[in-house]
């Protein structure tokens, strides 16, 4: 169990008792990452989860060393079984989990003549399949608990990318996946929104500068130059808009899609 609280915590006059419990996919680096320390910020326990167990451990390490109870889970979103062993440890270390991220995401591009259908499969497994299966069994303790959470990552991709054709219908999917169980879960006190990044400085964008032959500092200049606010945007951008979501004063905001992206999009 990689969880810890200090003395710090209590300091923020939490009851652990009563204190929510986040699940934040995806969460050892990048945008997952932010969230989680974001969320821990406002006094959630949080479960970092990712693929490897290990690769949590520098998220947990700051959610506690600045005082908050965080837990290092290791799961694949993807498989049925590895998500229920995660939740069912999450709830019983942790508290019943009632806020859910689902950030975990991966690329594969190419065009679609050269792409393989198992990189589709790999795109559509991790972003949907994933969501499905961890919102799946995450809902039921927000139904009993008449309070839930759901936060989406979707992409700017979703309105169509070149290269992307498994990664912008897989996140094209993400909304309309939102959107129906901003419906379903409505009447159980449960929101479900989503948030659409535009250029986020992370490992996933320098990786794709990498595959491209662009030095990372350019290719962030070129993406700024076509931004509104000129500039990119940072993964604590999306922390912000993902911590308002998962407030108690966002109760009557849900089904949304908030694209986060320094400019308007269609």
């Amino acid at each position: 169990m990689s969880s810890a609280i200090d003395s710090g915590f209590f300091d923020k006059g939490v009851d652990v008792s009563e204190q929510r419990t986040a699940i934040v996919t995806g969460a050892a680096r990048g945008i997952g990452a932010a969230v989680a320390k974001k969320l821990a910020a406002d006094g959630l326990a949080i479960a970092v989860l990712d693929l490897d167990e290990a690769s949590t451990a520098d998220t947990v390490k700051a959610i506690t060393d600045a005082g908050g109870r965080a837990l290092g889970v290791g799961a694949d979103v993807s498989d049925e079984d590895s998500v229920a062993a995660a939740v069912e440890k999450i709830a019983k270390e942790l508290g019943d989990p009632t806020v859910l991220i689902n950030n975990a995401g991966i690329t594969r591009d190419n065009l679609l003549f050269k792409m393989p259908v198992s990189d589709w499969d790999a795109v559509m497994n991790v972003h949907l399949r994933g969501a499905f299966l961890m919102t799946r069994a995450v809902q039921q303790y927000m139904v009993a608990a008449k309070f839930g959470r759901v936060v989406n990552l979707s992409s700017t991709s979703a309105q169509g990318n070149r290269g992307q054709v498994n990664y912008s219908a897989a996140k094209a999917g993400m909304q309309g996946f939102t959107k129906t169980l901003s419906i379903e879960l409505g009447k159980f006190g449960v929101t479900a929104n989503a948030i659409a990044p535009g250029f986020i400085e992370t490992e996933m964008t320098a990786a794709t500068a990498e595959r491209v032959g662009v030095p990372f500092e350019d290719f962030k200049a070129a993406a700024a130059s076509q931004i509104p606010v000129a500039r990119v945007g940072q993964p604590d951008d999306i922390a912000n808009t993902a911590a308002f979501f998962v407030s108690e004063g966002a109760g009557f905001v849900s089904g949304q899609v908030i694209y986060v992206a320094g400019g308007p999009k269609d």
